[in-house]
């Protein structure tokens, strides 16, 4: 279906010799939570081009941290590359729900956890040549175990590892999920003080 609403305005930034500018477009499929769009651009050079991609409302992944210095992850199966993978918590963001917010819901419905505390990582572009989608990664410590609340239809395993361990399963090949790489390494430096983490309370936690 064609667009029928306002265009946004075009967001050049510093690079204005680089950036492509949206004249309009269409939504080929609309499914439960992302859209395939095909949107007509004009070029720097003054061309024009069709750009297709998946216009997705972004999603939240956890890094939880337990007292013994543990970790809490999940497996599960990935229909599209047919794998069971091994994974932070995570989730899609439903409509206007923060990033803590969802990071949050999704700890403890896919793990039974809450945290006393969070710090937010960072955001990521997990598919950007394809994808709007962006990744935000919470990191929880002072977690309290509890029941989780799978969605019907999902399975999901929960697994507790050491960093070590979860490195050397990096190592040999055995973690190809963006998500959980990412967050492993930004562990890895938070732990090794090259990368700073600001901790807030549950209650007082800054939502982003």
């Amino acid at each position: 279906m064609a667009d029928t609403g306002p265009l946004p305005p075009p967001d050049a930034g510093d690079d204005p010799h680089l950036t492509e500018r949206r004249l309009g477009g269409t939504t080929l499929v609309s499914g439960g939570f992302l859209e395939l769009r095909r949107d007509d651009v004009l070029l720097p050079d003054g061309n024009h081009a069709t750009r297709e991609f998946i216009q997705h409302g972004g999603a939240v992944a956890v890094v939880p941290l337990l007292d013994d210095g543990r970790l809490v992850l999940v497996r599960q199966y990935r229909y599209p590359v047919a794998k069971v993978l091994l994974e932070w918590p995570a989730g899609k963001r439903d409509p206007g729900e923060s990033t803590l917010a969802c990071a949050m819901r999704e700890l403890q419905e896919e793990t039974g956890y809450t945290a006393c505390e969070w710090a937010y990582g960072g955001e990521i572009h997990n598919a950007a040549a394809y994808s709007s989608e962006s990744i935000w990664i919470w990191f929880a410590r002072g977690l309290v175990a509890g029941p989780p609340r799978l969605d019907h239809g999902e399975f999901v395993e929960t697994v507790t590892l050491t960093e070590a361990e979860l490195a050397a399963i990096d190592l040999h090949d055995g973690l190809p999920d963006v998500k959980t790489l990412i967050g492993l390494h930004w562990l890895q430096q938070w732990h090794s003080g090259r990368r700073p983490l600001t901790w807030h309370s549950a209650q007082h936690g800054a939502a982003l």
